[in-house]
């Protein structure tokens, strides 16, 4: 793709302005947004992204840009489950809703490093091993069975690592505010805030770990990956809140996230035996009968996918919100049924 250092300063430049513009515009004055002034950003960062990818489309070719937009939908899925263990996590440590805000912003700003930082580690393997994208695919099929059969009942609030932070620190038991540590009695002890944020941390850790290799499987570009990750947590504040009532309808989103990354696992070990180096595979001889998926179907599939989970997900909350109407009408009138 042959982009430069001037384009990757630029780019990493407008990246951490766009995020100083959100915090002192909207984050630094808690407050809870309103419909509107969410719907009207996620429809900027999403019309951002989309028009960014045809920039890449025409300047270096839609192969390219495909890639791209194959990228932004599988990170923007995989940002919207992210979305739903925030909500998770806001919920068990009742975060007042003035100061989500502001732990979204520093939740998305360190899932945005994280992902930078794994990114650059998957560019320099994929370099130099090419047999990483075996250990890539195996990864992403061991995680869509994960996700295909998790139940969503774990407590990210309450499990193994934050029992671990609570013993480590002092915490007191309310909120002082939005600030992160209180004195008390002249001690100094951490609020809730900020065990918030440190969980919401240790999840984006975990799931840069889903997410960097998957667009590995449909794009070689460092800066593809960059950027559609960008782009897929720019906007996830305000998606946040508009779709927050949403996020408990997509009951079939982690299947259908499963069913994308075990695609893409797939992708990569078809990838990794076409490029094969391995000497106990095929005598270190890369096995071109193997097909290689191209990135228009990858794109189909996956929005084909993101469809089908969503649109089966709210038929199937339509028809047990129905059923349970049924059911509390039926009791209505056998409760008020006249005697004989």
């Amino acid at each position: 793709m042959g982009v430069t250092p001037l384009v990757w300063i630029i780019t990493i430049a407008i990246t951490i302005a766009f995020f100083v513009f959100e915090f002192f515009a909207h984050v630094r004055k808690p407050h809870e947004p309103t419909i509107g002034e969410s719907a009207r950003w996620s429809a900027f960062y999403i019309g951002l992204a989309l028009l960014f990818g045809v920039g890449i489309g025409v300047f270096s070719g839609w192969t390219f840009g495909g890639e791209y937009f194959a990228g932004y939908l599988t990170e923007k899925a995989l940002s919207i489950d992210n979305l739903f263990v925030f909500l998770i996590i806001m919920t068990g440590f009742a975060v007042p809703k003035k100061y989500q805000q502001k732990v979204l912003m520093i939740g998305i700003v360190i899932a945005l490093i994280m992902r930078g930082a794994f990114i650059a580690v998957g560019a320099a393997l994929i370099s130099n091993f090419s047999w990483i994208f075996y250990i890539f695919g195996a990864l992403l099929l061991v995680l869509a069975y994960r996700q295909a059969f998790s139940h969503g009942d774990s407590d990210p609030a309450n499990g193994k690592f934050m029992r671990f932070v609570r013993r480590v620190l002092p915490v007191s038991d309310e909120y002082n505010d939005d600030k992160l540590t209180v004195r008390k009695n002249g001690k100094r002890f951490v609020t809730p805030m900020l065990l918030v944020i440190i969980a919401i941390g240790f999840i984006d850790l975990v799931f840069a770990v889903d997410s960097i290799p998957a667009i590995y499987g449909l794009t070689n570009e460092a800066y593809i990956v960059f950027t559609a990750n960008a782009f897929a947590l720019m906007g996830l504040r305000q998606l946040y809140f508009l779709i927050g009532g949403l996020l408990e309808r997509l009951v079939y989103l982690a299947q259908g996230l499963a069913v994308i990354l075990a695609f893409i696992g797939v992708k990569l070990v078809f990838h990794a035996l076409h490029v094969n180096e391995l000497p106990f595979i095929n005598g270190g001889e890369p096995l071109l009968w193997v097909p290689e998926i191209p990135i228009w179907f990858s794109l189909l599939f996956i929005a084909a996918t993101v469809a089908v989970a969503t649109f089966l997900s709210l038929r199937k909350t339509r028809n047990d919100s129905r059923k349970k109407e049924r059911e509390t009408f039926d009791g209505e009138k056998i409760i008020h049924a006249p005697e004989d």
